[in-house]
């Protein structure tokens, strides 16, 4: 490999919980080429979790779908002879790109199981897919610890959706969170509220069941990447099928993913500490019903509260050793 900058141009997906499946395949490439250097297309959103990434160059934000949008990218990446192009998304445009080497989804045969998995195959690393990976800066952590400040555990809840069909009640959260804050090892703890800004509804019924100097409501922290710093601290998460079940995943923090529509073998949050829940339909019968998911309904209504706490316990109990030697290593 020639001793300049090795250049790399990787399509990450616009969605964020997508993204965070390929983030892995980064860390990968930015490991293994120390000359790497890398320029980023992918959404605004998505793009925020390679912010503080050592060895990226450059970010192109890729406003969405349109042949006029595609030949303005195209007129801005075509000027460079690329290393390498990685394009777990598959876009045309990647194809059309100078490149000494070039691997893009859509010439892979189609695969199966987990994202994660889905995304190794375009490396050859499907047998041990690498996991996903965020970096953070010493800054974003200080960030973090002076927002969380010193006191009990934290157990964190993701009440949002973006569809009203895999949103489990509000009100049950709550439940869950009075119930777990009141017994060990949570007893005297503090809720950390995670989401969207268009999540504000559901975080204030959280926090009237919570006195004040026990919450922190992080759904206007517009930064993702404080966020997943965050997270790296909390004792249990519990969340729906969403980008912030992944990060707490991502975290190393003991992670509930409470599921009804989506399917865990192919979206589940990948990690150690992860387990999936749902209540006795699974997905294929939920959609049996919903064939394209867009009903009005909420599928989550059979997940009571008794299983989610009686699960969460078990995580609570089954991480206690993880986390004691987290803490002191």
């Amino acid at each position: 490999m020639p001793s300049g900058p090795f250049p790399i141009l990787f399509f990450a997906p616009p969605d964020l919980q997508d993204a965070i499946f390929v983030t892995g395949l980064f860390k990968r490439l930015h490991d293994e080429i120390d000359n790497a250097s890398f320029t980023l297309v992918t959404g605004p959103r998505a793009a925020e979790l390679f912010r503080e990434a050592p060895k990226r160059e450059a970010t192109v934000i890729d406003e969405g779908p349109g042949l006029g949008r595609s030949l303005e990218l195209w007129g801005r990446l075509r000027h460079r002879r690329w290393g390498l192009i990685l394009d777990p998304v598959g876009r045309k445009l990647s194809g059309n790109l100078p490149a000494r080497r070039r691997v893009r989804a859509s010439d892979l045969e189609p695969g199966t199981g987990h994202k994660v998995v889905q995304a190794a195959r375009l490396l050859k690393l499907e047998d041990e897919p690498p996991a996903p990976f965020v970096f953070l800066s010493a800054d974003t952590r200080r960030r973090a610890d002076e927002i969380l400040g010193e006191g009990g555990p934290l157990l964190a809840l993701a009440p949002g959706a973006a569809w009203v069909g895999r949103t489990w009640p509000v009100e049950r959260y709550a439940r869950l969170a009075a119930r777990l804050l009141d017994e060990p090892p949570l007893e005297g703890g503090r809720l950390l509220i995670v989401g969207q800004p268009e999540d504000r509804k559901a975080a204030e019924t959280l926090r009237r069941t919570i006195p004040r100097e026990r919450w922190i409501d992080l759904t206007t922290e517009r930064d993702i990447l404080v966020v997943q710093a965050c997270l790296e601290r909390v004792r249990l998460f519990v969340g729906g099928a969403g980008p912030f079940t992944q990060l707490a995943a991502l975290a190393g923090a003991p992670t509930l993913a409470l599921f009804g529509p989506d399917d865990e073998t192919l979206v589940g949050p990948w990690g150690p500490r992860a387990r999936v829940i749902r209540g006795p339909r699974s997905a294929e019968a939920i959609r049996a019903l919903d064939p394209h998911l867009d009903q009005p309904v909420c599928h989550m209504l059979d997940l009571p509260v008794e299983t989610v706490l009686d699960a969460a316990r078990q995580r609570l109990k089954d991480t206690a050793g993880d986390m004691k030697r987290r803490q002191h290593g």
